[in-house]
């Protein structure tokens, strides 16, 4: 049985360029980077470089990337860290009803010590209107936190125009890019914001691996005490293997922008080949065109997602709903957008990348009409 990987939303392999770069790391440097001789110099060399890699990506300074375990150690750095240094100044929080939940949780856990925090709505396409963040700014706000482009239904939310309403009050912006970065051209510059997180298991570096984009500047406590690695703003020894394969991972990413055309182009030839069979009625979450280049959420109308996927092993996919003894409960994007329960039961997400296929997306299709005749 051929096995068809078609969520690399969830993860994605490792790059075989990362491989090799990490593989020095593994065999022969095995050294503390803080330690001042011949066997840390090395490994501080490899992460102030990979540093500057991560940095070109993004278009900032290296001094402004700090390496953490992920996307979620960076979205927690941020709210608490914001909340920690700024509460005096004010208590209040903005997001959005459509966060991944490293920003939805850690917002019930401030809200929990004396936080209030504020959730946008957003439309049926999973996107936020900027004037209702600013119409949600009052003197107590400190921080804005919206994702850059989400990661179930991959709409890509107007980041620079909110980042003119943060600037127009003062108020310090965040976005969590994990899904964006190499999919789209990603420039802090561009976006304006004052923080920015990424996760290295999205873009062809391993897991447990990511960075924080803090901007030039901007202080905030740090989340993890201990000695003064990473400038003193995050404790514990500097995973050399691991950063090595994220600076590798957004080098590549940024030489590649590029192959997304190619990505885009089989993912619409899947939406087109899906929408050709009689058999199945369909219908697609999200942005129809302000969306990432790889991904397919689909609504298979009066079905159960898991059930599909169930029934077809050799798929690995995603589902925008959970089922629990029987009962079928949409995600809270899907529920934010308004989603009809009918229709969202049956979202399956489909995420392409780097090495998916023509032939794949072809048998997948075929696998789909196979199991919607045998209905």
């Amino acid at each position: 049985m051929n096995q068809i990987y078609l969520d690399y939303n969830a993860s994605t392999p490792i790059a075989q360029e990362v491989q090799e770069a990490m593989l020095p790391y593994l065999e022969k440097h095995y050294g503390n980077p803080s330690a001042l001789h011949f066997a840390g110099v090395k490994e501080k060399q490899a992460v102030e470089h990979a540093r500057k890699q991560v940095a070109a990506l993004i278009n900032c300074k290296p001094s402004e990337i700090v390496f953490t375990s992920g996307a979620s150690e960076s979205n927690n750095y941020v709210l608490k860290g914001v909340y920690q240094s700024y509460k005096e100044k004010g208590d209040h929080i903005i997001t959005t009803k459509v966060e991944h939940p490293s920003i939805a949780q850690p917002s019930e856990y401030l809200e929990k010590q004396g936080a209030k925090i504020t959730y946008i709505d957003v439309d049926q396409f999973g996107r936020i209107n900027p004037f209702d963040i600013e119409q949600a700014i009052t003197d107590d706000t400190i921080l804005i936190s919206v994702m850059h482009a989400n990661n179930e239904v991959v709409t890509i939310q107007p980041i620079e125009e909110i980042s003119k309403i943060a600037k127009k009050y003062h108020v310090l912006f965040h976005t969590d890019a994990s899904q964006s970065i190499g999919k789209v051209p990603v420039d802090v510059d561009k976006l304006n914001v004052d923080f920015l997180s990424i996760a290295g298991h999205k873009v062809y570096a391993s897991k447990g691996i990511g960075a924080l984009f803090i901007r030039e500047g901007v202080e905030i406590e740090s989340l993890v005490h201990g000695a003064g690695h990473e400038n003193g703003r995050r404790a514990g020894t500097e995973n050399v293997l691991l950063s090595v394969g994220l600076g590798e991972a957004c080098e590549v990413a940024f030489q590649n922008l590029d192959e997304n055309k190619q990505v885009k182009e089989l993912r619409d030839y899947f939406w087109n080949k899906l929408q050709d069979i009689p058999s199945i009625n369909i219908s697609l979450n999200g942005h129809p065109e302000l969306r990432l280049p790889n991904t397919l959420n689909i609504n298979f109308e009066n079905k159960i997602g898991q059930d599909i996927l169930d029934s077809l092993p050799q798929i690995a996919a995603s589902t925008g709903s959970a089922c629990h003894t029987g009962e079928v409960n949409l995600s809270p994007v899907l529920k934010a957008m308004k989603v009809k329960e009918n229709s969202g039961m049956g979202a399956v997400r489909f995420s392409l990348g780097r090495y998916t296929t023509k032939n794949e997306i072809d048998t997948t299709v075929q696998l789909l009409k196979n199991y919607f005749l045998k209905e």
